[in-house]
């Protein structure tokens, strides 16, 4: 990339440049083959791969969930449409959502596409108000649907939900107390936001500004007033959005995410079976999902890659032979994490460079 390019960005926004280069989408695929082979070489069972009926349901079922994906994808980009209130084309917002998923696939799961998803939507001629709002209201929904639905569907299946054969809840075992760390952390955050847009953004900014004062959390302090800061001029724009502004952004946001459980459920179901075992059991499986979504939510790795590829098969082995849940997770990942990762490849460079050119002009006619 010439320095010609690039000379015009603030510090955020080279920051945010990097982060999406194309070389970061190397480690990840590295780190899930480099897993997966490992697993295969240490669980693959042949008996139990040729125990699997490779009929044509099986085949739909592939397909399905490719469809399925692509529905997802509209969710979300439905939901821009109507946060951004139709700024954007729909168009323009597949695209974005495009690069708000690939920056996501080669972050740290703990981290997230945030800092891209503002710098991304900042380019598009969108207020920072309401840039603002779109990033930070679209993490509260999201963090939402979990803080929601996960007690919810331990109410219906109890803590078989979790693990199999788990008959009581215990938060002294791994995963018990990952789950626990990071539901608490997510109503943590959530509600933070959700006080600071809807009912005080000042005294959320004070919070932040006192917290991070803390000798130990001072390194935090800067970036803690700008989000403070963000958090004020976020409420003053999403404050008098009509009803059906929220009610439709939180149907797109349960969309998206019951599709994307979908996803692994229709490749379970139509490779391995089980449609015979009754919708009890079908929604259980889909409990499951979503609390192993849950468990690894805050993984160090990009994407949770090598950790969803490793902890698979634990976590549902009493629905797919241990033998052959890495074929399970292999296509179920290639369906929902590394199609972004190829896609980005194409799509980010080709906006990347639109956005710098557009960047570089302006500001030769400035000078």
């Amino acid at each position: 990339m010439k320095e010609s390019t690039t000379e015009d960005l603030n510090t955020s926004d080279k920051k945010a440049i990097q982060s999406i280069k194309i070389s970061r989408a190397i480690w990840p695929i590295l780190i899930g083959v480099g897993v997966v082979g490992y697993l295969f070489w240490k669980q693959f069972d042949i008996n139990e791969f040729n125990k699997i009926n490779w009929t044509t349901g099986a085949f739909i079922s592939i397909g399905l969930a490719f469809f399925i994906m692509g529905l997802k994808h509209l969710s979300y980009a439905t939901r821009l449409y109507i946060l951004s209130e139709k700024q954007f084309s729909f168009l323009k917002c597949i695209q974005l959502i495009f690069i708000w998923e690939f920056s996501s696939a080669i972050a740290p799961t703990a981290v997230g596409g945030s800092a891209v998803a503002l710098f991304a939507l900042a380019q598009e001629n969108l207020s920072a108000g309401k840039t603002t709002v779109i990033v930070i209201y679209t993490a509260i929904l999201d963090s939402y649907f979990f803080v929601i639905t996960l007690p919810i569907l331990f109410l219906i299946f109890g803590p078989e939900m979790i693990r199999p054969g788990m008959t009581a809840l215990n938060f002294q075992t791994v995963v018990g107390s990952a789950l626990l760390i990071a539901y608490i952390i997510k109503v943590g955050y959530s509600t933070l936001f959700l006080y600071g847009l809807f009912i005080s953004p000042t005294k959320i900014r004070r919070l932040l500004s006192a917290l991070t004062s803390i000798p130990f959390l001072n390194r935090w302090h800067q970036k803690a007033l700008v989000l403070g800061d963000d958090i004020v001029l976020a409420s003053q724009e999403i404050k008098g959005k009509p009803f059906k502004y929220h009610f439709s952004a939180i149907m797109m946001t349960i969309s998206a995410w019951v599709l994307r459980f979908l996803i692994l459920e229709v490749l379970i179901l139509g490779i391995i079976g089980g449609l015979d075992k009754g919708w009890y059991i079908i929604m259980e499986l889909y409990a499951r999902i979503e609390t192993m979504f849950m468990v690894i939510m805050f993984s160090p790795s990009p994407g949770g890659s090598g950790i969803i590829e490793g902890v698979f098969g634990d976590f549902l082995h009493d629905y797919i032979p241990i033998g052959v849940a890495l074929i399970i997770a292999l296509l179920w990942r290639l369906i929902s994490y590394y199609f972004y990762l190829f896609a980005g490849v194409i799509i980010v460079p080709n906006w990347l460079n639109k956005i710098l050119k557009k960047r570089h002009l302006a500001s030769a006619i400035k000078k």
